[in-house]
C-alpha cells in the first residue's frame, strides 16, 4: 500500500491547528511557515480523500504549493496539471488551485471539505470580501467544510478583507496570532539583528504580525539622509557611480516623466550609498534616444568629480515601454546599461519601499550637498522633486497613483540595487 510523508510541522503550527475552529485567521510573521502548514494540512486532507481548495491572489504564489503537494502526494498519484491548476488522487482526493485578483468567479460551483487563502490580506480590496461571500463560502456548505486565510498584515483598512475578518467577529473566524519568533526554527539572534535593521514600524508588521496604521506615516525620513542635519559632501574615492532610470512613457502617453536618479557606492566609505543628483523631464518618447547620450556624459563627470576607482558602471533601466527602447540603444552603442530586476519591478510600490526601508532607516543612504539644493521645473511646477516625492510618500495611499512618482522609483530601486543584501553591505 502506498505511503506518503507528511511534513513535520513545528509546535507553532501545531498549537494553531489544536486550538482551530471551522473558519480561522492565522496572522503570521515572516518565515513563520504558512505555506508549509498549508500544504501538509492541503496533502494530509487529499490522501484521505477529500476535496481542498487553495487560493492565492496571484498565479506565481500557486507554484510553491504545488510542488510540495506534488512531491508529497506522488505516491498516490492519478493526475498532476499545473496548467489546470488540479491534483487528483488515488485515494478520490482532489486539490484545486486558484487565482483570485483575476477571478472573482474563483471557487464557483465546487464543493470543498478544507478551503485555504494564502496572502489574504494582499487580495484586492473591496472584491475579496465579495468573492469569499458569493463564491468560496458556499462551497463549504453541503460537506460542511473548514476554512484557513494565511497572511502577514498588510496595514490597517476597513476595506482589506483580512484585517475585517480578524477584527469583525460578524464573519465568524477566530483569529490565531503566528509571529515570527513562534517558529523554534528560527534563530532568535538573526531576529533581533532584523529588528535593529528595519524600520521599527515594518518590523512590527512583517516580524511580530501586528496590524500598523502607516496612514500619515512619512516613510522616509530626511534626517536619516542627513548627517548632523546637514547634506553630505560629494563623496572622494568611491566604488563607482551608477545611474537608475524610470521612463513613464508606459501606456500611449508621449508626454509623460522620465527620471534617473545618479549614485555614488562605496562599501569602505562612512557612507555606503550617496545620491550625487537627479533628472526629471517631459519629453516626447521619440526625443528619449537623444536625451539618453547626456545621461552618459553626466555619470563620467560624477565618476571624476568622485574619483570613482572603477568608473561609471552603467545605467539601470526599467524594462518597460521606452525603457526597453533606451536598453536597446545602449546595446547598439556598447555603453553599460542592465535592465532592472524583475523581481523588483514587477512588485507594488509599497513592497518596494519596505524593502529598502531598514537601509535608510540605518543611515546608510546619504544626500549629497548638490543634490539636496538641486531644484528643477516639471509641469510648471519648481522644487527639488526628488525630496518632494521621496519624503511625501505614504504606504497605502490611496491616491498614489494620481502622484508623480518616477523619481521614488528610481529612489528604491537606487537603493536596493547599491545596497542589496540583507547587511546593506
Amino acid at each position: 500500500m502506498p505511503v506518503i510523508q507528511l511534513p513535520v510541522l513545528h509546535t507553532g503550527q501545531v498549537d494553531t491547528f489544536h486550538e482551530r475552529s471551522r473558519y480561522n485567521t492565522v496572522c503570521c510573521g515572516r518565515r513563520w511557515g504558512k505555506t508549509k502548514m498549508m500544504t501538509t494540512m492541503g496533502a494530509n486532507a487529499a490522501a484521505k480523500g477529500r476535496f481542498v481548495g487553495l487560493f492565492t491572489p496571484e498565479h506565481k504564489q500557486l507554484d510553491e504549493p504545488y510542488d510540495e503537494l506534488t512531491d508529497i502526494l506522488s505516491p498516490i498519484k492519478k493526475s498532476f496539471d499545473r496548467t489546470k491548476g488540479k491534483i487528483r488522487t488515488t485515494t478520490k482526493g482532489k486539490i484545486d488551485l486558484w487565482t483570485l485578483n483575476d477571478n472573482e468567479l474563483a471557487g464557483r460551483g465546487r464543493e470543498y471539505d478544507l478551503v485555504m487563502i494564502d496572502e489574504g490580506a494582499f487580495t484586492k480590496n473591496g472584491q475579496m470580501m465579495k468573492i469569499w461571500e458569493k463564491s468560496i463560502k458556499p462551497t463549504l456548505l453541503t460537506r460542511r467544510g473548514s476554512a484557513w486565510v494565511f497572511s502577514t498584515p498588510n496595514g490597517i483598512s476597513e476595506d482589506n478583507f483580512f484585517y475585517q475578518i480578524c477584527h469583525d467577529p460578524k464573519y465568524g473566524f477566530k483569529q490565531h496570532h503566528a509571529p515570527t519568533s513562534s517558529n523554534p526554527y528560527v534563530p532568535l539572534d538573526e531576529l533581533e539583528l532584523e529588528r535593529q535593521r528595519a524600520h521599527p514600524l515594518v518590523f512590527k508588521q512583517e516580524f511580530l504580525a501586528e496590524f500598523v496604521d502607516w496612514s500619515g506615516v512619512a516613510f522616509f525620513s530626511l534626517d536619516k539622509m542627513l548627517e548632523d542635519g546637514r547634506p553630505v559632501p560629494v563623496p572622494q574615492h568611491v566604488d563607482a557611480v551608477y545611474c537608475t532610470i524610470d521612463t513613464a512613457i508606459k501606456a500611449g502617453s508621449e508626454n509623460d516623466g522620465t527620471a534617473c536618479v545618479y549614485w555614488a557606492v562605496s562599501k569602505h566609505h562612512k557612507n555606503p550609498l550617496t545620491i550625487l543628483g537627479y533628472e526629471l523631464i517631459q519629453i516626447e518618447g521619440s526625443l528619449l534616444e537623444s536625451w539618453l547620450p547626456n545621461v552618459y556624459a553626466q555619470l563620467e563627470d560624477f565618476a571624476k568629480l568622485t574619483k570613482a576607482r572603477y568608473g561609471a558602471i552603467g545605467a539601470y533601466i526599467e524594462d518597460k515601454g521606452s525603457g526597453s527602447i533606451l536598453l536597446q540603444q545602449a546595446a547598439r552603442r556598447n555603453w553599460p546599461a542592465e535592465p532592472i530586476d524583475n523581481l523588483l519591478t514587477s512588485v507594488g510600490k509599497d513592497e518596494r519601499a519596505m524593502s529598502v526601508s531598514g537601509y535608510v532607516y540605518r543611515g546608510l543612504v546619504k544626500i549629497s550637498q548638490p543634490a539636496y539644493d538641486q531644484t528643477s521645473d516639471f509641469k510648471g511646477q519648481t522644487r527639488n522633486h526628488l525630496l518632494s516625492q521621496v519624503l511625501g510618500f505614504r504606504i497605502g495611499d490611496k491616491d498614489a497613483s494620481k502622484r508623480a512618482d518616477d523619481l521614488l522609483d528610481c529612489f528604491t530601486y537606487g537603493v536596493s540595487i547599491g545596497l542589496g543584501d540583507s547587511d546593506g553591505n
